[in-house]
């Protein structure tokens, strides 16, 4: 089965056209970081104008890749919440389109479960499994951690070989900021760039960790809950009043001077020691309380395997520390690759064809959702 899939929840015009769920034929993306960078974030109003200019060519794009026709196509996945409500009903309207004008069953796919299934996806296409949901592990927690979302999931799967179910229990979730927008926030601040995450993480390496204590991360309620607004806040009160902010000041003023976007090594470069070491430190923390979380998660809810997906796990110390925890742990993580881990359409189109298999079919009335969430909760 061929399925066609479209994101556009934030700022990615993406398609990409997927076989029976498993294999990419294609995976196109049309990112907006030059417009939104001057910002130090996405523009709601500029980026759905920048979808409405993209959609087409991004579509042909794929299908020409991919090699196939509008007639060849079997059904259309698209994106319907959560994100930006403008960008979401870019892609949807077009996906309704295309699926009225073919004749073809039209599905919609919650975001976050695309992330989810880009690790079965990215596990398909390295093991060439013929059975990548079983040979991923199921029940499994899952970590989609990304610049809008900080959510820990169980996942778990119906057992029908003809049509895979999977089901989804929210066990925690960020309280306020997600790790990837706090991420783009200290970033904004040090006047470091957009994205934050990516240059961050360059940084980072040049930096001393254990430089600044920025404190631990505790949580009333429920502990699997996360929250990063007062590790972006200890940020802040390092920053203010000292020669950091001069410093900054200072960097911002280099940036709007160039004509084009700086290296890291560049930048590095207008960084003191005292800046590495703090972004170092800042970004320790983070990953620190992802990984506490996220093993206490898979602890209580008894399982062997993690996921982590989302545009944060192409963070390369998380990365890192998480294969750490999984042998300390003796559990399996997964990540996607580093291409399926930020917004694209392949993942999209990946758990667009389990509903296609299952007759989940959606109709016309399909609509956007700014706030979708995914499964059901703990109590």
């Amino acid at each position: 089965m061929l399925v066609l899939g479209i994101e556009s929840s934030c700022d990615e015009t993406a398609a990409a056209v997927v076989a029976d769920g498993k294999r990419i034929l294609s995976n196109v993306v049309a990112s907006q970081i030059p417009i939104h960078e001057k910002f130090g974030g996405v523009v709601p109003e500029l980026a759905s104008r920048e979808h409405l200019r993209k959609i087409v060519p991004v579509v042909d794009e794929a299908c020409r890749q991919a090699g196939v026709g509008f007639g060849e196509i079997e059904g259309i996945a698209v994106t319907e919440g959560p994100g930006l409500i403008g960008s979401l009903l870019v892609g949807l309207v077009y996906g309704k389109a295309l699926a009225l004008c073919l004749h073809k069953p039209l599905v919609g796919i919650n975001h976050l479960e695309g992330h989810i299934h880009a690790v079965l996806l990215h596990n398909a296409m390295e093991k060439q499994a013929d059975d990548q949901v079983a040979s991923a592990g199921f029940p499994n927690v899952t970590l989609v951690v990304s610049g809008g979302h900080t959510i820990l999931y169980r996942v778990e799967m119906a057992a029908d070989p003809a049509a895979p179910l999977f089901s989804y229990h929210r066990l925690g979730q960020t309280r306020d900021d997600a790790a990837g927008e706090a991420f783009d926030k200290v970033a904004k601040l040090l006047a470091l760039g957009y994205p934050g995450g990516p240059i961050i993480d360059r940084l980072a390496r040049h930096g001393n960790p254990q430089g600044f204590d920025l404190g631990r991360i505790r949580m009333k309620g429920n502990p699997l809950d996360f929250s990063f607004s007062g590790l972006k806040t200890a940020v802040l009160y390092r920053v203010r009043g000292t020669p950091l902010a001069s410093e900054a000041e200072e960097r911002k003023a280099w940036r709007k001077s160039l004509r084009g976007q700086p290296t890291s090594d560049e930048i590095r470069a207008q960084c003191s020691p005292t800046t590495l070491n703090l972004v170092a430190s800042f970004q320790e923390a983070v990953v620190r309380d992802l990984i506490q979380r996220t093993v206490a998660a898979a602890t209580e809810a008894k399982v062997g395997t993690v996921f982590v997906s989302g545009g944060v796990a192409c963070n390369s110390l998380l990365r890192e520390r998480f294969s750490q925890a999984a042998q300390e742990h003796n559990f399996k993580v997964f990540f996607p690759s580093l291409a399926l881990s930020t917004d694209n359409a392949a993942m999209i189109a990946a758990a667009g064809y389990y509903k296609l298999m299952a007759g989940q079919f959606a109709d016309l009335s399909l609509t956007a959702h700014a706030s979708f969430p995914l499964g059901d909760s703990r109590g």
